[in-house]
């Protein structure tokens, strides 16, 4: 299968790439970051980072930032359990999944409720079964689980019901731990799962340009086990990075720099992405929007600077601001898929679903999201230009005033050169008004449902179901 690519659109030209570059360097070295872990310290400083005790920050060297985004992987491959669910990650591959955490699910009827455990498991099964969904992130937090085990019930859940690659954030090391010991009983071993990575995981550095010591933790621990990692911030311009979009960006360019160069102190080589998710403020009422066309454009500018250290992106494009699956958020949506797909972003995610500046995630809503995939998937395809598509001999045998519909060209071409929505309304009016009479979300919340009814494909192997009961006696029954 062709693997579809982006880097079609540019919002930088080369020399402004390397101007945010040399800004976002002078930024670590003669600005610094906030930095208290001491293990992290210890580190740093074994590697002559000038360490501030008293001020808390530390100052990385231009040579030192070089040296590290060296040492990080230009590509790597992410595993599903699946067979064939592999991304390669890097070059111009394009790629879509979910994102998380959601506090809110929005359920039939646009009814709003906390999010619960048992919606990891139903959207998981939504990404097992839409052509577009090439990633999980565990979308949700779930309201119903003791904190103190969230971590490995998460993944559970998650990784019982999908197999794609799969990936979440971790609020604990104990949490972290558990997980990977899941996951390497999963792999065959953990030397298995380090060959062939089925999970990863997000911490996360506070803008502007601090690290708050239970996220050092995460990131010291997962670099160590060279699992996939991503240290994700989000500046947000004019409350926590300068209104102006540039120096967002190099605020935001300098924390994505900050988080490899961590990550390849304590581990070199550790699979580690390029990690932004910008954001803007609505000046007149001081919230926060993820979903505006300054958020796109943004996102596909840092394409471009992933693209210039030659790193992996992860970028957030598809969380819309709008409160219900409407055409408010079908535009968002639509503009930042867009825009972060022609700008070739590596892993776009928090693309399925979220609504509210990503605090609700909708059934309808993430049915909805994958016809729009599909349509940025399209535009990328672009226009297959050959003989046989260019049809120079089937013209002339129809000839002036004859008809196509009947050719076996046309059934030769007709599913690959025309995209087929699962929800979009395309009858006539007067077939619409008698079978469906419906609007699009309302399909769109039907399909969910069907989906998530549909029989469950097993990916716990069997046999291991009870030594994982008695591994880890905190994990909930599985949704049936």
């Amino acid at each position: 299968m062709k693997l579809l690519e982006g880097d079609f659109y540019r919002t930088l030209t080369d020399n402004e790439l390397g101007l945010v570059h040399e800004s976002s360097v002078r930024i670590l070295w003669d600005v610094g970051f906030e930095v208290t872990y001491p293990p992290l310290l210890q580190l740093l400083e074994e590697n002559g980072v000038l360490v501030d005790h008293r001020m808390k920050r530390a100052y990385l060297s231009p040579r030192l930032i070089s040296q590290c985004m060296k040492q990080a992987p230009s590509e790597f491959t992410y595993y599903g359990q699946e067979e064939g669910k592999e991304l390669h990650l890097g070059g111009n591959n394009v790629y879509f999944g979910t994102g998380g955490k959601a506090l809110y699910v929005m359920e039939e009827g646009h009814r709003r409720r906390p999010a619960v455990s048992r919606d990891i498991a139903y959207f998981a099964r939504l990404a097992d079964k839409l052509a577009h969904v090439d990633f999980y992130i565990i979308p949700v937090h779930s309201h119903d689980v003791n904190i103190n085990f969230l971590d490995i019930n998460d993944f559970y859940r998650a990784l019982c019901n999908t197999g794609r690659p799969v990936m979440g954030g971790i609020y604990s090391r104990d949490g972290l731990r558990r997980v990977v010991e899941l996951a390497g009983l999963l792999a065959g071993g953990f030397e298995a799962l380090q060959r062939r990575p089925f999970v990863g995981f997000i911490t996360s550095i506070t803008s502007p340009l601090k690290l708050e010591d239970d996220r050092a933790e995460i990131l010291v621990e997962v670099a160590r086990s060279r699992l996939p990692l991503v240290v994700s911030t989000a500046p947000i311009s004019g409350a926590t990075a300068p209104v102006t979009l540039a120096g967002t960006l190099v605020l935001q360019n300098a924390e994505a720099l900050l988080g490899v160069v961590l990550s390849q102190l304590v581990s070199p080589g550790t699979p580690v992405f390029y990690s932004a998710v910008p954001c803007s403020m609505d000046m007149r009422s001081g919230s926060f929007l993820i979903g505006s066309v300054e958020s796109g454009l943004m996102n596909a500018a840092l394409s471009q600077m992933a693209r210039y250290y030659r790193l992996p992106a992860y970028l957030t494009v598809g969380a819309a601001d709008s409160k219900l699956p409407d055409a408010q958020a079908a535009h968002e949506t639509t503009t930042n898929c867009l825009l972060g797909a022609l700008a070739g972003g590596h892993f776009l995610h928090q693309m399925f679903g979220f609504l509210d500046g990503a605090l609700t995630i909708s059934y309808a809503q993430f049915v909805i999201d994958n016809d729009i995939v599909g349509s940025c998937l399209r535009a990328l395809r672009g226009i297959e230009v050959s003989p046989e598509t260019m049809a120079v001999d089937v013209i002339a045998e129809v000839g002036p005033g004859g008809s196509y519909l009947s050719h076996k060209h046309t059934l030769r071409h007709l599913r690959r050169h025309a995209l087929l929505s699962r929800i979009e309304l395309s009858r006539e009016y007067q077939v619409w008004k008698v079978i469906h009479a419906k609007e699009s979300w309302q399909k769109a919340e039907e399909l969910a449902m069907q989906l998530r009814k549909k029989p469950l494909r097993k990916y716990i192997p069997e046999g291991l179901e009870e030594e994982i009961r008695q591994r880890f006696p905190e994990l909930e029954l599985p949704v049936e």
